[in-house]
Order: structure tokens, then sequence, then C-alpha cells
């Protein structure tokens, strides 16, 4: 009697564990088709002609498979000067906030010195301000010093918001290291900015990558603080120019701008994948200290 039951409720077992993990499964595919999906339709879009657009259903697939809508975005759409002016924005504006924050950060979480916790607050009170609330302010003053039509405005912005979370976030990464690190380096008779540069940078570079892929794709995504002071046509970045994008007489060309936002959206996602693991052994290396 014993024996008989016994396959019967081992074939029970994984079946019930099965019924119980279907939920999940469910709920696991319906986020991949709210994420997979637009990303699909903007690629199929990329290649569709414009009577298409007007004409055919939005879930119909392109009837001719080629690259005009890409070469009419980067030729007549400027999409290359857009591309280059995120780049002229974004990549100056991410360094300053790696060397910066990162410097911040050690002489805040390192160094002892009187006040460094009032200053440690006042750092973490600048992720709370909305940057709504700063924007018309600092339009004024780049107005009246005349650096209204260069990408300043952006350089500044750009490195003044992404410093408070970049402090933090290094912070708490540099607070997993040992002290008795740093104490042996000063008894070795190193100094503060080679216990900076030979230890300190070294043991948290992981954190710095994370925060740098972080803030770049922030910072590349952008759209309210680029539209506020990009003041002319030839200096829009990337999102800008995309918002923007029109064809001739201010109609929307559909087909190079969904080829336009293709060249975004998979840039940047094959550049996530791409550095993937860096992004995890960073997102890690803070947890455990010791």
């Amino acid at each position: 009697m014993t024996a008989s039951d016994t396959p019967s409720r081992r074939s029970r077992k994984p079946l019930s564990v099965t019924l119980r993990r279907i939920p999940g499964w469910i709920g696991v595919g319906l986020i991949l088709l709210t994420v997979l999906y637009p990303m699909f339709w903007i690629l199929m879009g990329s290649f569709k002609t414009q009577p298409e657009f007007l004409s055919e259903p939005f879930w119909a697939l392109p009837q001719h498979w080629n690259l005009d809508n890409y070469v009419s975005a980067f030729v007549d759409g400027g999409l290359g000067t857009y591309i280059k002016n995120s780049v002229i924005a974004v990549f100056p504006s991410l360094g300053l906030i790696l060397v910066l924050g990162t410097a911040a950060a050690y002489a805040l979480q390192i160094l002892v010195w009187k006040g460094r916790s009032l200053v440690l607050v006042l750092f973490l009170a600048g992720i709370m301000i909305p940057t709504q609330m700063i924007l018309l302010p600092l339009f004024t003053v780049y107005f009246k010093i005349g650096i209204t039509s260069t990408m300043w405005p952006l350089i500044i912005t750009y490195t003044a918001i992404g410093m408070p979370l970049t402090v933090f976030m290094i912070a708490t990464f540099m607070r997993a290291i040992p002290s008795e690190v740093f104490e042996a380096a000063t008894l070795d008779g190193a100094n503060v900015y080679r216990i900076f540069w030979s230890i300190t940078v070294p043991l948290v570079k992981n954190a710095i990558f994370t925060v740098a892929l972080v803030q770049f794709f922030f910072l590349w995504n952008d759209l309210l603080i680029a539209l506020t002071f990009v003041t002319k046509s030839d200096l829009r970045t990337i999102q800008v120019g995309l918002l923007n994008f029109t064809g001739q007489y201010g109609a929307v060309d559909y087909g190079p701008l969904f080829a336009g936002i293709s060249v975004t959206v998979f840039g940047t996602l094959a550049l996530y994948v791409f550095l993937n693991k860096k992004v995890m052994a960073g997102m890690t290396s803070g947890a455990v200290k010791g």
C-alpha cells in the first residue's frame, strides 16, 4: 500500500510546483511582451515608407526591406549632427561628474575633517531638488553671461545635476573598504593624493564604471534640459533633434523618424548588453564589507 502510493506522490509533486510557477511565467511573459513589442514595432517602422504608415495597419510588416530611411535620417534629417552634439555635451559632462564626484566622495567618506557630515547632507539634498525648479533661474544666468548659444549650459547643468547621485553611490562603495587599508597606506608614508589615485580609485573602479553607465544613459536620453538650453538648431542633441524631426512643409516623415529612434534605442541597448557583466560586478562589489 505504501510502496504503491510513493510513485503517485512523486508525480504529483512536480505538477504542483509547475502549477505554482505558471503565474510567474505569465507575469514574465507579459513584461517581455510590453518591453519587446514596442521595440519590434519601432524597428519595423524604420523600414516602412510614408504611404505605408498612412494607409496600412500599424501592425503590418514593411513591403520592402532597405536602408533608405536610415540614409534619409542621416543625410536629410541631420541625425549625424545630432549625435555629434550629444557626444560633445555628454562625454565632457560625464568625465567631470566622475572625476569630481569620486574626489568629493573620497573627501567626504574617507578623510576625517570637521563638518564633513553637513557637507555630505547638502550633497544628498541635491537629489531631492526637482530639475524643473532650477531650469528657469539657470537659463537667466546663462543668458546674462552670454553662453546660451554654446554647449556650455548643457555641460555645466549635466555636471551639477549628476554630482549628488554620483557622490552618494561612490561614497557608499567606499564605506565598504576596510579602514585598515588607509591606515596602512598612511603608515607607509603615502599622502592624501597617493592614497586616492593608487588605492581608492582602483578599489572602487567597478563602482565608478557602474555610475558612469547610469549617468551616461540619463544624460544621453535627456530631453527636458536640452530642450530648455539649446537655442540654435545646429546645437540640438539627438533627443531634441528627433522631437523636431520633420520633413517638407513641416510634415512628420515617419520612416526616417523611426530610423533615428531605432539608432538611439538599439545603440544604447547594445552598449548595455555588451557592458552588462561590468554593471553587475559594480552593483555587487559594495554589497559585502571586508
